[in-house]
């Protein structure tokens, strides 16, 4: 292949991207269809051939028309040879995962030591070598140590790091027009390397560019996780607060809200966060810390994921009650099972995990989700499955609303209340027009909520 080039500029860089599950492989097809020919590296056959073949294996709005424009104009291919990878790109991303260890909150850093690894061995000329995987302070340097050892171009190769900050729904919006870039680096030459790789962005929006060393750049994502999660979890605390004494949590969020210094994103109440980043890099967070000597700083974030654990426990409360205080037996409708909508991730959903805690409880309970079926069925085979949201609460006692949806949002009460043995809702996410499903007979439930 011959390098494109890129507008205002005489040549672009050509990309690699190792690692091609849900950020590699928006990365590398993005950027293709920014302009750049790109090789994404996946040790997986299987999902090699499918990305190769025009099939997303994972569901993102808009994603699987960006990949066949990008595999049409030919400057996107997948392969799994890392010798090729290394011959061909200039830039190399990983990005690889970093999942929670088996036996600890640490981050499991294997696959992205075995990615860099397997490049580097193959580098025989100067190159960058960009980290995007969620990893802890310090993984920098000690990746930049094995590059340097193990490459035949030693010190030649360079380390840089560049942390995404990709929204499952939103990855394609959030990688073609992010709302700003880290370029964590080591040298003028990596900056400038990493601003060819992103010109076209840039160059479209204005993006902010904000470069720093390695060890600030590491901090950014797990530092911003953690900052979500905690407001996430302080509305949620305030809701415990608010059953306790008959208060709206709903109403003081947003009286919270009109306060400028704390504003009102993520600070909606319900049944808490979930998904591949927030729980394990809240946890990876606060282990690295306590390996630095410095644990007691963020000692908060163990009753942030606390309060977040607490909010599936009391949603099934919520269900108990409104089924006449036992679930055995009850017939329990689950709407939801992905972590968020306009996804089909459901790792840590708590939409799952309320599922079995009903069932295990004596319920018959039945789960609908619009995407995440699939990989529902495979992780929990004794669940219940449905076609529709309506298949889901057929003669349903209770019916539960635990990943906000639009169709899930956009139900009739009225025709809905056709299908149920009783007209019991409990909103897990706070999703429902609660005036709506009241006057329409329903005995409304939330938490939070009088």
């Amino acid at each position: 292949m011959s390098t494109p080039p890129a507008e205002g500029r005489t040549t672009a860089p050509r990309l690699t991207v190792i690692g091609t599950g849900y950020l590699g492989a928006t990365h590398a097809i993005c950027m293709a269809v920014l302009g750049f020919e790109v090789l994404g590296v996946d040790v997986d056959r299987t999902k090699v051939e499918r990305l190769a073949a025009g099939e997303v294996p994972f569901f993102e709005p808009g994603l699987p028309e960006l990949l066949r424009k990008a595999l049409d104009s030919g400057r996107l291919r997948f392969g799994t040879d890392f010798a090729e990878a290394a011959a061909f790109g200039d830039v190399h991303f990983v990005c690889v995962g970093t999942p929670q260890a088996p036996d600890s909150d640490a981050a499991d850093l294997t696959y992205v030591r075995s990615a860099v690894r397997r490049l580097a061995e193959n580098l025989d000329r100067k190159a960058l070598v960009v980290g995007k995987s969620t990893v802890p302070v310090g993984t920098a340097a000690e990746l930049t140590a094995l590059v340097h050892e193990v490459a035949p171009a030693g010190e030649e190769v360079e380390l840089a790091w560049n942390p995404e900050f990709l929204r499952e729904g939103f990855a394609v919006q959030d990688t073609m027009n992010p709302d700003r870039l880290v370029f964590g680096v080591g040298s003028e030459w990596a900056e400038q390397q990493l601003r060819a790789a992103f010109a076209p962005v840039v160059e479209a929006h204005g993006t902010p560019v904000l470069v720093m060393d390695l060890p600030t750049a590491e901090l950014v994502k797990v530092a911003a996780n953690s900052f979500l999660a905690t407001k996430i979890s302080y509305i949620n605390a305030m809701a415990e607060v608010c059953e306790a004494t008959g208060a709206d949590v709903t109403a003081l969020a947003g009286a919270l809200a009109h306060d400028a210094r704390i504003g009102g994103r993520f600070l909606r109440p319900g049944l808490g966060f979930g998904g591949g980043c927030l729980p394990k890099d809240i946890r990876a967070f606060k282990h690295r810390a306590q390996e630095l000597g410095v644990g007691q700083a963020v000692t908060f974030l163990g009753e942030v994921d606390a309060i977040n654990k607490r909010r599936r426990a009391r949603t099934v409360d919520l269900v108990r009650e409104l089924a006449g205080g036992s679930l055995d037996g009850a017939r329990i409708a689950a709407w939801g099972a992905a972590f968020k909508p306009d996804s089909d991730d459901i790792r840590d959903a708590p939409a799952l995990d309320v599922a079995v805690l009903l069932q295990d409880a004596g319920a018959q309970v039945t789960v609908y989700d619009p995407e995440a079926m699939d990989n529902a069925r495979r992780a929990y085979p004794q669940l219940s499955y449905a076609d529709s949201a309506m298949d889901a609460a057929r003669d349903a006692d209770v019916v539960v609303l635990l990943t906000e949806w639009a169709q899930f949002r956009e139900v009739d009460p009225e025709i809905l209340a056709g299908v149920v043995a009783h007209r019991r809702v409990v909103d897990g996410r706070h999703a429902l027009d609660r005036d709506l499903w009241s006057s329409a007979g329903w005995e409304y439930r939330a938490l939070g909520r009088p």
